[in-house]
């Protein structure tokens, strides 16, 4: 079957390798159609991905086809067009026994830990597909995305009204911004690339975007009268950023680093103990996460339509993907057909 291996940094293969064997009880045999890519895949290619080793075939965001049970199932037939799930968790760790499934302490993740979907078979637990009679495959492909904000937003428990600060709007801040929306936020969006600010103000409908390049903090200030965003994320991956975070924090106020990076965070203890500042980490989503997902994109309520702005097939991607990182493409998200 034909599969995508990324050897080392910056060189992928297309290869032939063997069919997955027949599934076993509990598990499904999917039909690979759609692989988003997403920044975990862009920094494994520059060698630069914390939790990875090579070569690896990656893809964890995925649009699929069941084509073989290994189990009877109420809920899952042969041809169900389903997201995936890409989280692997024992289930039997402290954070799984409470319910925190994402960061299981022997989490495998498709595509980082282990080998992933960018190849036209793939076997995976049932419990980790979720289908939809209504969504395209694409829309599939971009659920796991989604998931990552909908979590963050629900680690910070923002309150209708607040000021909640976007830093980074890729597809991951882009995530945050829709569920902060959603959770009553005035959402801030802060970035370098004004084509990103742009696209934030004219298709998320965001008020206020600032340039990071100019004296972000004191237009921060002004927006929010003197009080700063009482809500902060960062969804860079960003060494600089992630540090400067911490000063647009309010009194009081949380900041959530939803991306990471492979380095040491520091910050300025007085500082940060003056505000009684909260920081999060967060991880991944759940399969509760998932399902609230599905439900809202089958709704309307979330559109991803805007977002993909890059496509190629299996054959065209490893010569396609180098472009994906230079920033006049303007690559917001890519998505390889299988």
């Amino acid at each position: 079957m034909q599969t995508i291996v990324l050897e080392e940094p910056g060189r992928f293969v297309l290869a032939e390798t063997a069919e997955p064997d027949a599934p076993e009880p509990g598990e499904a045999i999917v039909r690979v159609r759609r692989v988003g890519i997403c920044g975990t895949d862009l920094h494994a290619y520059r060698g630069k991905q914390p939790f990875f080793t090579y070569p690896r075939i990656l893809g964890h965001e995925l649009g699929v086809e069941i084509v073989a049970l290994g189990s009877t199932s109420d809920t899952l037939r042969v041809g169900d067009k389903c997201a995936v799930e890409p989280y692997l968790n024992c289930g039997e760790c402290i954070a799984c026994r409470q319910g925190k499934t994402n960061c299981c302490a022997r989490l495998k993740v498709l595509g980082v830990h282990i080998d992933g979907g960018m190849r036209s078979l793939v076997r995976v637990p049932m419990a980790k597909l979720h289908r939809s009679e209504l969504l395209s495959l694409e829309q599939l492909a971009l659920v796991e995305t989604l998931g990552i904000g909908a979590h963050a937003v629900d680690r910070a428990r923002i309150e209708p009204g607040e000021f909640a600060l976007v830093i980074g709007t890729g597809p991951i801040g882009l995530s945050v911004i829709q569920f902060a929306q959603a959770a009553g936020a005035r959402v801030i969006a802060l970035d370098t690339n004004a084509h990103r600010l742009t696209f934030a103000r004219e298709r998320m409908g965001i008020a206020h975007s600032v340039d990071a390049n100019a004296d972000a903090l004191t237009m921060i200030s002004q927006i929010t009268d003197g009080d700063l965003p009482t809500v902060v994320f960062d969804a860079t991956g960003n060494a600089e950023s992630m540090q400067n975070a911490f000063q647009y924090v309010a009194p009081g106020g949380r900041l959530i680093f939803v991306g990471l990076f492979l380095g040491s965070v520091s910050f300025y203890d007085p500082d940060f103990h003056r505000k009684e500042m909260t920081l999060l980490a967060t991880r991944n989503s759940t399969g509760k996460d998932f399902q609230r997902i599905l439900q809202l994109l089958e709704s309307g309520k979330v559109d991803t339509d805007p977002w993909i702005t890059h496509r190629a097939d299996a054959a065209e991607m490893t010569a396609h993907f180098p472009t994906w990182l230079e920033p006049e493409t303007r690559c917001l998200k890519a998505v390889v057909t299988f």
